[in-house]
């Protein structure tokens, strides 16, 4: 008889990818959230940080995060009034908040646990493809966005297999010049620059993604994907704004229906 084959090796664990979504109540919410989780449940060793921009954890959120069907913390955390106007960064409270999470978390992990972050506004549409592109990171990857500053997509501009520049309509000039939807971190990165997180003070509009990446590499180092970034697997679909010029003031409904 033929020996028995030998015991197969340990084998390799799947990275497990986290996603940061700061999220806030509005008439859309609870359908830009659902239409995330659909996403995201198909999506192994996925664990979903959901962060409210609230003094509190509201109902909504709370009910939707029991419902979801897949690894998901909930934490929330208000933006100062004074950061609410037009034209400043918006979210910076809540990314943080993930942030120090998943630091806080992995002080009493083993260090081998492979894992990488990205930030997943809940606005935005992803295709299962980025996915399997980001879970390879080793330090930072990067990769085009669809429908975003204007144009049809912007992108990092690769050649030899390095990022060289960026095709972009707005501020080329911006040492990374790309959509929070644009890239991924690998945990070991984020880990081992604790201090690392977006920042209120001197930050300029849309320069947040340059300032958070200036902190843990440089352009030398970013590691492409999508292709050579010549695929977009995200898009900022962004919802409609809704008409709730008939919802009535009086009168209201006898049964109250969360939407």
């Amino acid at each position: 008889r033929s020996a028995p084959p030998p015991p197969a090796g340990p084998r390799a664990v799947l990275p497990t990818i986290y996603a940061i979504t700061p999220t806030y109540s509005r008439p859309v919410q609870k359908a830009e959230l659902t239409r995330l989780a659909n996403t995201f449940r198909q999506v192994a060793r996925l664990h979903w940080i959901l962060v409210e921009d609230a003094a509190a954890r509201s109902e909504l959120v709370s009910r939707f995060v029991a419902g979801a069907g897949l690894p998901c913390t909930h934490l929330h955390v208000p933006t100062p009034r004074r950061y609410k106007r037009p034209g400043l960064p918006r979210a910076t409270e809540q990314r943080n908040a993930g942030l120090a999470w998943l630091r806080q978390r992995h002080q009493h992990l083993p260090p081998s646990q492979p894992g990488v972050l990205f930030f997943a506004d809940d606005d935005n549409t992803y295709s299962l493809e980025l996915f399997q592109e980001m879970r390879t990171t080793r330090k930072v990857s990067v990769w085009p966005v669809g429908l975003v500053g204007g144009r049809r997509y912007e992108r990092p501009v690769v050649e030899n297999g390095k990022v060289v520049g960026w095709y972009t309509g707005w501020r080329a000039d911006r040492p990374f010049a790309i959509d929070m939807a644009g890239f991924a971190v690998s945990l070991q990165v984020i880990l081992s620059h604790p201090k690392a997180v977006f920042k209120r003070r001197g930050s300029q509009p849309g320069m947040q993604e340059s300032d958070f990446l200036k902190q843990i590499t440089t352009v030398e180092e970013l590691e492409p994907k999508a292709n050579n970034c010549t695929k977009v697997l995200v898009w900022h679909t962004r919802t409609e704004k809704v008409n709730l010029a008939n919802e009535p003031k009086y009168h209201l409904d006898t049964v109250n229906i969360e939407v």
